[in-house]
């Protein structure tokens, strides 16, 4: 062998590893449909008993700043496993909506190391699925609005005025002081997938990109060019190249979308579950798309959500669904949660039923 047929062969071995390391390092999740509750930052007994009540397994704790640590995270864990629940994620609101890295601002490197020690933290837990969302500027509301006599967050384009995340406001007309273009918040989210995803890889986590919310292009001068449309999407993936890094399908954001986001809610849940990119999804419904909209109760917006729970029974998803946002009941949040969810689990029973589908079975690749 010449030292040029070796050193390609070599070349060839090692791109070889290369791609089934890519294709190979993620944590499997057991088979079936997973409604889950999410149980705030540090949930007290009366708030797992809650979900066990709701006839739950699975919930989602949320933490931020000096709690985003190992130690912290393992002791919630520690609380949930011993009411007999389980943990679908953690997230950590200081890595979530990171304007330093979406819009390429002072710090985005020191944010991108937080937010690779933040997967580190998790696997030691014992968690293997965290959802990240990549707006630079937050989610965008207006004055919540009364649908069926409850009040559900809204959005009007015509009154927006700000974003928020995590504290912080982001003003309108301009959010940072001048507009972005779609080129840098493309090139910015290649510069923070390319350093996130060998990390992922090391620990088997996959992490599950939420849309934009809500996706109008632009807000605040930042263009939502990204994920807030399927061919966004389909981009972004490609270029993350990695089957730790997939899908958080809020079906709140897709309907918010509409027409504008390229595909259906239906469509979207077919091609990324079939390419086993989709692991969480936000049940939740909208009375109609932007640029005016209103979050209802699953049973009161535009989109008939049986349709898709049963897509989800259909394509063999094993991953959480969500209900998130709920409108507020008389009586409290736990009614309006207790209400919500009830519907949801009746929509999964009716789905296993007509598709005859067994809660353990699932498609061959996902």
């Amino acid at each position: 062998m010449t030292r040029r047929e070796f050193a390609g062969t070599a070349a060839a071995v090692a791109a070889q590893a290369q791609t089934q390391r890519r294709r190979g390092n993620v944590h499997e999740f057991s088979p079936g449909v997973k409604i889950a509750l999410q149980s705030g930052s540090d949930p007290k007994t009366e708030d797992l008993d809650f979900v066990k009540q709701l006839g739950l397994e699975w919930v989602t704790l949320n933490t931020s700043g000096a709690a985003a640590n190992v130690e912290n995270f393992k002791r919630l864990k520690a609380n949930v496993d011993a009411a007999g629940l389980k943990v679908w994620n953690i997230g950590n609101a200081n890595v979530h909506n990171m304007e330093e890295v979406t819009l390429n601002l002072p710090g985005r490197d020191a944010k991108i190391e937080e937010y690779k020690q933040f997967l580190r933290n998790l696997a030691a837990t014992g968690v293997y699925y965290t959802t990240y969302a990549h707006m630079g500027n937050g989610i965008w509301s207006t004055e919540r609005e009364v649908v069926r006599g409850s009040k559900g967050r809204a959005f009007d384009l015509a009154k927006a005025d700000k974003g928020q995340w995590n504290g912080k406001s982001f003003p309108a007309p301009l959010s940072h002081g001048r507009a972005y273009t779609e080129k840098e918040i493309w090139d910015n989210y290649t510069y923070w997938v390319n350093q996130v995803v060998p990390v992922a890889e090391e620990t088997g986590i996959r992490i599950g990109i939420h849309p934009d919310d809500p996706p109008v292009e632009p807000l605040g001068g930042v263009p939502r060019c990204i994920f807030g449309s399927f061919a966004g999407y389909k981009r972004a993936l490609e270029i993350a190249d990695s089957d730790n890094v997939g899908v958080c399908l809020c079906c709140g954001c897709w309907l918010e979308g509409g027409p504008k986001m390229g595909a259906d809610v239906i469509t979207a849940i077919k091609y990324f579950a079939e390419r086993n990119k989709l692991w969480k999804v936000h049940f939740r419904n909208v009375d109609k798309p932007l640029p005016h909209f209103v979050e209802t109760h699953l049973d009161g917006g535009y989109m008939d959500m049986y349709k898709i729970m049963k897509t989800l029974v259909e394509v063999g998803y094993r991953g959480a669904v969500i209900v998130d946002h709920v409108p507020e009941m008389v009586g409290g949040p736990k009614v309006a949660w207790a209400y919500n969810i009830s519907y949801a689990k009746g929509l999964l029973a009716r789905a296993m039923e007509e598709v005859k589908r067994p809660a353990g079975s699932f498609r061959p690749g996902l």
